[in-house]
């Protein structure tokens, strides 16, 4: 299930938890999303490892990683992002590429506004900024995302449910946003299932959530009023909806924030990853030749 090396660091008093692999080219940081750990990117590690260096770090609060403070607050993408920057920085990567996940391209899309003397490129797959993430749900599509509402509740209440049964829960994204047959194999399903179901990750969880719901939607919003846009290249992969039809255009909202923007389809359900490894492989070298 791993074949790579585990590694830490130490960043302002809170452990990283990364594998890191390759050499030369621009270094790369790839970031997994909900209810994952770095074991996402096993599959496309290796292959873009073969030119480059590639740092696959749990996100903070997640996996292996430290979280960074108490509520809310420590998920601030903007402090996330620039602990991670800082972590880079700590590995020798002054300059480097991002491609986030879910959670983790929340954390890419917001290193990429705030630190644009650092990020060469970014990539964003299945996920919206979180200001227009909210505007897109209004009406019957938030059925299809409860978790977003239910995690972000202000007091104990997510943490205490999910405490009872977190295999039934995350077993529930895991298995119903897959749509590639073996995509997650029974140990690797069951590891995800081990890191996220510690009281100390479902509580971590609920806060980052938190910090989308009453932090990062205020300063998406902010950035929006004073048009910003992101300056590199920017890869937004999203999985096909098949008969579904999105309540939103992905592509249009991407056009808001980026100019030099490569957008994707993938024939895929949300883990895209581990889906169509192939395909992002691919994706993410022709995004990093920009």
């Amino acid at each position: 299930m791993n074949d790579h090396t585990d590694h830490s660091a130490v960043v302002s008093g809170k452990r990283v938890a990364y594998w890191a692999e390759g050499d030369g080219g621009t270094p790369l940081l790839l970031l997994h999303g909900f209810p994952q750990t770095r074991l996402a990117w096993r599959h496309v590690l290796p292959a873009l490892a073969a030119d480059r260096r590639v740092v696959v770090a749990d996100l903070p609060g997640y996996g292996d990683s430290d979280r960074l403070g108490p509520g809310p607050a420590g998920f601030d993408k903007a402090v996330v992002a620039e602990h991670l920057v800082a972590f880079m920085r700590e590995l020798g990567h002054d300059r480097f590429a991002v491609v986030g996940h879910d959670r983790g391209g929340l954390v890419a899309f917001r290193a990429a506004l705030d630190h644009p003397e650092v990020i060469t490129h970014v990539g964003v797959l299945d996920i919206l900024p979180t200001a227009d993430n909210w505007a897109a749900l209004r009406g019957p599509a938030g059925v299809f995302a409860f978790h977003l509402y239910l995690l972000a509740q202000p007091d104990d209440f997510p943490e205490r449910l999910l405490g009872r049964a977190p295999d039934v829960f995350f077993g529930h994204f895991l298995d119903g946003w897959t749509k590639v047959s073996g995509a997650i194999p029974p140990n690797v399903r069951a590891e995800y299932l081990r890191a996220c179901g510690r009281p100390e990750t479902i509580a971590a969880i609920c806060d980052d959530y938190r910090a989308s719901a009453f932090v990062d939607d205020e300063r998406d919003r902010v950035d929006q009023e004073r048009g910003a846009r992101l300056a590199m290249p920017v890869l937004a992969a999203w999985q096909d909806p098949c008969d579904v039809r999105l309540p939103f255009d992905p592509a249009a909202i991407w056009r808001s924030w980026a100019g030099e923007l490569t957008t994707e389809v993938m024939p895929c359900g949300h883990f895209i990853p581990e889906e169509q490894p192939e395909r992002l492989i691919a994706a993410i070298r022709e995004l990093l030749r920009g």
